[in-house]
């Protein structure tokens, strides 16, 4: 609820804000003190960052569930607890569900794969996604008129109960899309195609959101999760309170289990009465007969109210008017795989497409932003450095050479990174890449939800704005040299892999021109 009130907060002073200036001193104050609190609880928990060497890293703890895989990078390394954040990855297999959970940190997700497929009009996708707000309307709602489509059963009382299915919206997702999740926020994932569906996701366990700890904590809803599960992977011992807490339950006669959903501890009477219905049913849900995970497989395809057609799923894009996205009603997903909306693009080298607040607006309460990055073989992504943000880099296809320098001059990482690995790269710590022969993808999380770079090299670089005589003194190089540092790539951000044997040619060049005139003289 919390992010409930900085969104209608902004909303409203940003309305306020047109109609009355901020020369009349008084709507502009109030606007201030606003700011001034999304600023305090914008911050992060900080972090020692003392890396002295950076490794590509892989999953360290593999969770087998009845219809899929979820994997955990070990949270307690060290460029991990630097950028505060936790990560895993899903692999679901077809008609798996992954029950309805929340977190205790906020959360993007990235479909690695999965993709739509047309046949006969009919749109057979990869996945389908749900997520459940605090007060919000069902709007995805079945007639109950029709008999042949309700839903009937029977209450405690024995009076049959007959109405239309309904539920909050769901959302079809594809290969490419990033997938926002506030903290708390209880969500689900289904796999209706034929193949696998694979999920990286990313908590940001540094966000003030995030009131526990610094571990990554999932709260499951339904299935029978593993400790590792619920504790994000980490097998952490266990406290004195958690012993006694044990202790009173088996004093109790009740059975402490290794793997629980949240209904599992209530008291049986208590659920029944809150959610009047019968005992029985409140011990089937707190106890599953079978240790299923949190992956379970759907006997019969999912039934869910959900849009036929392509565009009626397709989201609008955003536009700012000060009102018209609401708490309920907000974009969960953005597509960063379609090259149409690259942000920058090369035809010899590649391109890269962001999202960030801007074109995801939920990203500005969640403080997160994301970016997907296609290299062509050979081709070079400009040295660069993040000014606002860490940057998780996690390897999508391909492989690659990256580079990333600390602030003292010094490498912490230079190795070839492949698929499936990741790898940290601090805030303000330089970094280059470069696409091996097979080409280069991957995509990289962001700690802050307009997240910025600055290039040591390319059109837009950092040399570009200083002056030759700053250039030249600041490393005794001769003013011809500083012209050629600044100004010798044309290129924006994407270099293509032709362009070395071309710098290599007009160097060459050069020097030949300098030797003739050194003859002449």
């Amino acid at each position: 609820m919390e992010v409930l009130l900085v969104v209608i907060e902004e909303l409203v002073m940003s309305e306020l804000a047109e109609k009355w200036p901020r020369s009349d001193g008084g709507f502009g104050q109030i606007e201030q003190v606003v700011n001034s609190q999304q600023r305090q609880q914008q911050q992060r928990f900080q972090t020692q960052c003392q890396i002295q060497n950076l490794n590509a890293l892989e999953p360290q703890r593999r969770i087998e569930s009845e219809a899929g895989v979820t994997e955990f990078w070990d949270q307690n390394e060290e460029q991990l607890q630097c950028a505060n954040v936790a990560v895993f990855r899903h692999t679901i297999q077809s008609r798996g569900l992954l029950v309805p959970s929340y977190n205790s940190a906020p959360e993007l997700i990235y479909v690695v794969q999965g993709k739509f497929d047309t046949r006969a009009f009919n749109i057979i996708t990869m996945g389908i996604h749900g997520a459940v707000f605090p007060g919000c309307p069902e709007t995805f709602q079945e007639e109950s008129r029709s008999q042949s489509q309700s839903w009937s059963w029977f209450s405690r009382s024995g009076r049959s109960q007959q109405s239309g299915e309904q539920h909050q919206k769901v959302r079809h997702i594809r290969e490419g899309d990033v997938i926002a999740l506030p903290a708390g926020v209880a969500h689900w994932i289904y796999n209706n195609g034929q193949s696998k569906l694979v999920l990286v996701a990313l908590a940001d366990v540094g966000n003030s959101e995030n009131q526990l700890d610094q571990y990554f904590r999932k709260f499951v809803l339904g299935g029978s999760p593993q400790q590792e599960i619920q504790g994000g992977g980490q097998s952490r011992s266990r406290s004195r309170s958690q012993s006694e807490s044990e202790s009173r339950s088996s004093r109790r006669g009740r059975q402490v289990q290794e793997s629980n959903n949240i209904l599992s501890a209530f008291d049986e009477e208590m659920l029944a009465q809150s959610f009047n219905i019968d005992t029985q049913l409140v011990k089937r849900l707190q106890r599953e007969e079978k240790q299923r995970g949190i992956i379970v497989k759907v006997k019969e395809d999912l039934q869910v109210l959900s849009p036929q057609r392509q565009e009626q799923e397709e989201e609008q894009e955003y536009s700012d008017n000060g009102l018209e996205e609401t708490f309920c009603t907000m974009t969960l997903k953005h597509n960063i795989n379609d090259p149409s909306r690259a942000d920058v693009y090369n035809p010899h080298g590649g391109r890269v497409t962001s999202i960030n607040a801007f074109n995801l607006p939920i990203l500005r309460y969640l403080q997160l932003s994301a970016e997907k990055g296609v290299l062509y073989r050979n081709a070079i992504l400009a040295p660069h450095w993040n000014l606002n943000a860490h940057s998780v880099v996690y390897v999508i296809r391909g492989n690659g050479r990256v580079q990333i320098v600390s602030e003292n001059g010094e490498s912490v990482f230079d190795e070839e990174i492949r698929e499936g690995q990741l790898v940290v790269v601090p805030q303000n710590y330089a970094v280059v890449k470069r696409a091996s022969s097979e080409g280069f993808e991957w995509v990289s999380f962001k700690t802050n939800g307009l997240a910025k770079i600055s290039q040591l090299a390319g059109r837009v670089s950092v040399f570009r704005g200083l002056p030759l005589d700053v250039i030249a003194n600041s490393f005794d190089i001769s003013r011809e040299d500083a012209w050629r540092l600044k100004e010798s790539r044309s290129e924006m951000t994407i270099f293509g892999p032709g362009s070395r044997s071309q710098r290599e040619s007009q160097s060459e060049r050069e020097r030949e021109r300098e030797r003739e005139e050194r003859q002449r003289q």
